[in-house]
């Protein structure tokens, strides 16, 4: 997903869809550890990215609402 359409999910769904991802690439690692090879090596890369923005939108989420009570 582009990060315009990860903003507009909740932090909830935010968390979830991070833990999916996470476990899709510990899979990956492991297959390609095991049998050596995969089916679309760049996919590795793809999803190393998606959690780095999923990371960055919910690193945001959180502390959006803190800057606006300071204020």
């Amino acid at each position: 997903m582009k990060a315009h359409e990860l903003r507009e999910l909740s932090l909830t769904e935010l968390k979830a869809r991070l833990q999916d991802e996470q476990k899709a690439l510990l899979d990956m690692k492991f297959n390609h550890a095991v049998a050596g090879q995969l089916e679309n090596p760049a996919r590795l890369k793809m999803t190393r990215r998606e959690i780095s923005r999923l990371k960055t939108i919910i690193h945001e989420k959180e502390q959006s609402p803190e800057e606006s009570g300071v204020e």
